[in-house]
Order: structure tokens, then sequence, then C-alpha cells
């Protein structure tokens, strides 16, 4: 994979236990020759969890990408008139996000920065991980899977026995389905088990 003179924004939400798998495949994006620009939530920008401060996620992330992350509306809103980015990331995408994205609400950066890439038509893709994908949210799924510009990390069911409602992309896949994102295509196959290794 050959990612130089493309530019992704890597938009992080308040999923902090996929962080640490989110993270390797924006290192994996630079080390392809990406331009990464990252883009993070209020809820990243200023929760402290068990998972980790929200000073140690900013700052790892910067060492990764060599920027200081966005934060604010204003920041990210001329990526449309500019037509600065070749594919806008969320990973995590959360059911919170999921949803207003679904729901054409633009009250952040990272949404912002979706909105402002399908306005010019460039694909946006979602790495979801959420407690509600075949729950309430799932008519949010449904919508956004079939909205046009939008691709999805290949996604399935990470704990079926404990949480039967819940599905997480398989994050190691991120660079192949922005790849695909760029040439207008959704990575296949779409629904994959989470949770066992494929290999076997």
């Amino acid at each position: 994979m050959n990612f130089q003179g493309y530019t992704i924004g890597f938009g992080l939400t308040g999923s902090h236990c996929t962080h640490d798998e989110v993270l390797p495949q924006m290192k994996r994006l630079v080390s392809l020759g990406a331009e990464v620009i990252p883009i993070i939530s209020h809820t990243v920008a200023t929760v402290d969890s068990r998972f980790g401060t929200a000073e140690d996620w900013r700052r790892k992330i910067e060492d990764i990408t060599g920027r200081t992350p966005l934060m604010t509306v204003p920041e990210v809103e001329p990526f449309g008139p500019k037509q600065t980015l070749d594919c806008m990331l969320i990973a995590p995408c959360t059911g919170n996000t999921l949803s207003r994205l679904a729901n054409a609400m633009t009250d952040g950066p990272i949404l912002m920065a979706a909105k402002a890439q399908m306005r010019n038509h460039r694909p946006v893709v979602l790495a979801i991980s959420t407690n509600d994908a075949l729950g309430l949210n799932a008519m949010n799924l449904a919508r956004l899977l079939a909205a046009k510009d939008i691709y999805f990390v290949p996604f399935g069911q990470d704990a079926p026995e404990k949480k039967p409602k819940s599905m997480v992309a398989r994050m190691e896949m991120i660079p192949e389905t922005c790849l695909a994102a760029i040439e207008g295509r959704q990575l296949q196959p779409l629904i994959v088990e989470k949770y066992r290794d494929l290999a076997k």
C-alpha cells in the first residue's frame, strides 16, 4: 500500500477502550506515506479514564503525526472549501457519533470535518465501536450503510455472549479500507467476525 500524496483526516472519538487498537493504525498510515491530520472530540480532549489521561492521548497523537490535534469546529470547517482531505476517517466511531452523523448533526469538530468532506463527495470512513449497533443504533447504522460517500471498516460482534448488541470494527483493516474508499469502493467482506481469528 502506498499513501504518498494522500492527506487523511483521522478523527478519534470517546471509545477510550479501543484507542490502543486505533493508534497503531494511525502510525501505519504515517509509515505508508500519508499526511495524517488528527482531529479529536471534546471527550477525547478532556476526559481522563482508566485507559489514560487526555493529556497522554494528545501527546501520543502528536508524537505519531507531528501535529497538534484539531479540537474545534472553526479549525476544520475550511476542509470543505479547500478540499483538504482525500479521506476522512472516524476511528473509533462511537454510537453517539454514528447517531449524530446519521441525523446530520455537526456539533463538534469530527462531525464538521465529515460534513465538509461529504459536501464535495469525498470519502468518509467509519470504524465503529458501539455497544448498541444492533440495538437502538441499528437504524442509524443502516442509514449510513446506504449513504453515498460513506464507507465502513469491516466490523463484527466483539462479545456476542456478554454484549449481543455490540459491534466493533477490525481496526487493523483501517489502511486497506481507506485506500479502497479513496478508489470509490467498499472493502469486502463488510461483516466479519471480530472476536475470532479469521485465519482459523
